[in-house]
């Protein structure tokens, strides 16, 4: 359902900050996710929408790391302010706050007064230098959690999410997390209906499941060095239908429930019941996708033996109905 009622969906000016060396898929996948909510509420003929610029310490054309560059047609300036700035991250973060203050003292100038500020990856760096993010939550590039840990104590960095919300600032894990970013912000100015639609269009998730360490059960099963636990894992997958149990899963290793919880997590970095639920999560998703069984036969393949508990499950993981998510991913959507 629409949230709010079309008088109600503002136009939101929004700065997408560059700079030498920025990572040039984060500003195209953020800028993308604005320009197909703009076509989606032309669509349903709703106002309101993105009016997106480049901006920069500079007007002119902006290096990326890669062989595009874009033009940033406004300089950074705090007495002119958008509704929403998002700032782009970078390789080597600390270098370029060494080499370019200005980007953490307009942070520090536009935080009290800007409504919404987005950091992608390691753009946080420039809010923490700012000392915006002081004792609260924030998320980056897994690579750079102890870096950003040990720079700036006093910020609770949440090392596996995807994205985080603290008031009007949010902060993003790496790369494609901008889209997930993006996909929140459409989400919470224009409803969530405008941001499945976009997100379908990407053929991306609207809420993917898991965090940045989290890969698909079948390639951390791969990834796992101790031979037990592994061979452990390839049979659970091939056992999803059946009732698993950490009881039963410590005896088939003759390990007590306690070690082999310890060790599982040790070895997997995660707990057992957690891979289980993911495991079968994906089996489900991929059953829907293929859009050839029902939802009863869906939860029974995936070993959830109720149309409820898959409901559950995929409202933990995506906040959408099973239902839902097949009408818009199957091989069959249109």
């Amino acid at each position: 359902m629409i949230k709010q009622s079309p008088k109600e969906f503002p136009l939101r000016t929004v700065d997408i900050i560059v700079y030498p060396g920025f990572k040039a898929l984060e500003a195209i996948g953020a800028m993308k996710v604005f320009d197909y909510a703009n076509t989606h509420l032309r669509l349903r003929n709703l106002p309101g929408g993105y009016d997106v610029r480049i901006a920069s310490t500079a007007v002119g054309p902006v290096e990326s790391d890669t062989l595009m560059s874009l033009h940033a047609s406004k300089a950074l300036d705090a007495s002119r302010l958008p509704d929403l700035a998002v700032i782009v991250g970078c390789h080597h973060v600390e270098q370029v706050l060494q080499d370019i203050p200005a980007l953490a003292a307009w942070v520090a100038e536009a935080a009290p007064r800007i409504t919404a500020l987005a950091a992608l990856c390691t753009a946080c760096f420039f809010l923490a230098e700012a000392g915006v993010l002081d004792g609260k939550s924030a998320a980056t590039h897994w690579s750079a959690v102890d870096s950003l840990r040990q720079r700036y104590p006093l910020i609770q960095v949440n090392a596996d999410a995807i994205f985080v919300r603290e008031g009007k600032f949010w902060t993003s894990a790496g790369v494609t997390a901008g889209i997930d970013l993006a996909l929140a912000l459409v989400e919470d100015d224009f409803s969530r209906d405008i941001a499945l639609e976009v997100a379908r269009d990407l053929v991306v998730y609207l809420k993917r499941p898991g965090g940045q360490s989290q890969f698909s059960v079948h390639l951390s099963s791969q990834m796992t060095t101790h031979p037990t636990i592994r061979q452990l894992q390839g049979w659970i997958i091939e056992h999803l239908a059946d009732e698993l149990t950490v009881p039963l899963l410590a005896a088939r290793l003759a390990m007590s429930e306690r070690n082999f919880t310890r060790v599982f997590q040790r070895e997997t970095g995660t707990s057992p019941t957690e891979f289980i639920e993911t495991a079968r999560f994906e089996v489900a998703r991929r059953l829907l996708e293929d859009n050839v069984s029902s939802l009863k036969q869906v939860a029974a393949q995936a070993g959830l033996h109720s149309e409820e508990r898959l409901r559950r499950l995929f409202q933990k993981k995506l906040a959408i109905t099973p239902r839902d998510y097949r009408e818009r991913f199957s091989s069959t959507a249109r």
